[in-house]
């Protein structure tokens, strides 16, 4: 979907850096309120910023002060842990592009 909206120079000026990252930006920033309104996941975020790893949506939270870590994420931490002790590569079942955590 494509969504063009008009903003006032002074405002985008202040705002939003100028430059081809300009997108990236607003793209983020709706990232992130969607995320702190628990209306997007940690998956729901991941492709459309083209992050390859889980561990790169994580830092990105954190960075922008959101990252919350959750009963799920111990869990997969958990059975991350056992699964690398006993040698089997780890998944997150919230993963839905079906690749390792760690990829």
């Amino acid at each position: 979907m494509n969504i063009t909206v008009e903003i006032a120079e002074e405002l985008a000026r202040r705002v939003i850096a100028e430059g081809p990252d300009a997108a990236r930006e607003v793209l983020e920033a709706i990232a992130l309120q969607g995320y702190r309104r628990d209306r997007l996941s940690e998956a729901d975020i991941r492709e459309p910023l083209d992050f390859e790893a889980r561990i790169e949506v994580q830092g990105f939270l954190k960075e922008h002060g959101t990252h919350r870590y959750t009963y799920e994420d111990l869990e997969h931490d958990r059975l991350a842990a056992g699964q690398v002790a006993s040698g089997a590569p780890a998944e997150h079942p919230s993963d839905s592009s079906g690749r390792n955590a760690g990829n």
